[in-house]
């Protein structure tokens, strides 16, 4: 395992229950696109999710569950932190609306699976290893970037017009949201104009012993 790897327990430390009768690709798929966020930043994520879902589902309805399992890991992430995070002020705030969205991405997304004829994956187990109001928020960064990094690197294996444009819809508020979460860092929302690149192989290697 990297030095890279090592340092960083809080993301080393996520768990999704793979005693679960339910467990899919995605889960894996998941778990593996967070460590290339933590490790290389979230902008590495997008070619790792191209390759990544070449082993998941086939079609829209596989990307779709991938994305599933991504807001679903946010939406229990914030619903979780109301509790736990020890926020105040504008930070409680920002929780319950980001927590408000997440659940509704959650909806929009297992109807449209539906709509398509296929079956939503079921909801993981997660555990979010963070302590304190600072322990939330590098957390949070983390999920923000990767999802952002997730869907993009996920729209080119879109064929539906329709769920392109479902799934850029989702992704503007996942940026608004990341860029939220940063200002709450004392980080710049969008420190370059465009986002840097990162070989599939570092990324994959990196990832690799995340992935059982």
């Amino acid at each position: 395992m990297s030095d890279q790897i090592l340092a960083q327990p809080e993301l080393a430390a996520i768990h999704i229950d793979e005693d679960s009768e339910d467990i899919s690709r995605g889960d894996v798929i998941l778990k593996g696109a967070l460590a290339a966020g933590a490790i290389y930043g979230a902008v590495a994520v997008g070619p790792f999710v191209g390759r990544a879902l070449a082993m998941a589902e086939s079609g829209d309805v596989g990307i779709l569950n991938f994305a599933l399992t991504l807001e679903y890991l946010e939406s229990a992430f914030y619903k979780e932190a109301k509790s736990r995070a020890g926020a105040r002020g504008d930070l409680k705030s920002l929780i319950n609306t980001i927590g408000r969205d997440e659940e509704e991405h959650v909806g929009a997304l297992t109807e449209t699976i539906k709509k398509l004829g296929g079956k939503p994956v079921a909801e993981p187990k997660f555990d979010f290893p963070y302590s304190g109001t600072s322990g939330f928020l590098k957390l949070a960064q983390t999920f923000e970037d990767t999802g952002v990094s997730a869907y993009n690197g996920a729209a080119p294996r879109i064929k539906s017009k329709e769920v392109l444009e479902a799934a850029g819809s989702i992704v503007q508020v996942e940026a608004r949201h990341a860029a939220a979460i940063a200002l709450q860092n004392g980080a710049e929302p969008a420190p370059v104009a465009f986002d840097p690149a990162l070989s599939e192989a570092k990324v994959l290697k990196a990832v690799e012993p995340f992935i059982q």
